[in-house]
């Protein structure tokens, strides 16, 4: 199993949605990197990954389960662009931000450190166990 990092602006999908959605998921849509691209298609059925909200909050709220792997986005008509479903899995108890993540030594290594703007990205399971303890879990 894999370890993630999905990110989404709270105003287009908010974690709020996503656990609305139920055990059914929804597609992880709107990816137009290609770098994003490559590790959307590394994702297998039971990754774990942390639900970032971008922009306002700038913040780890959740966790997702990848429910189904890299199939054709059906928001793009090109066909060039994959997307993965995903369900909530967790609450955080606690944001973890991108502050607090910087902040931490422990972290500086964590792409979300180093490559912030990059939309879908690894997290090694040292890093997820750090964060998993910045939010009180």
């Amino acid at each position: 199993m894999k370890l993630w990092l999905l990110k989404s602006e709270p105003s287009d999908w908010s974690w709020a949605d996503q656990v609305a959605r139920g055990a059914k998921g929804e597609d992880w849509t709107g990816v137009r990197n290609h770098q994003a691209r490559r590790m959307l298609r590394e994702m297998a059925v039971d990754d774990l990954a942390f639900f970032y909200h971008s922009q306002t909050e700038r913040a780890i709220v959740g966790i997702v389960r990848v429910i189904a792997p890299a199939h054709p986005d059906p928001t793009d008509d090109t066909g060039r662009w994959d997307c993965v479903t995903v369900s909530a899995e967790a609450p955080l108890p606690r944001p973890v931000t991108l502050a607090a993540c910087k902040a931490d030594g422990r972290l500086a290594g964590m792409a979300l450190v180093r490559l912030p703007r990059l939309s879908v990205q690894p997290v090694e399971p040292e890093e997820w166990t750090v964060v998993l303890d910045l939010a009180g879990v």
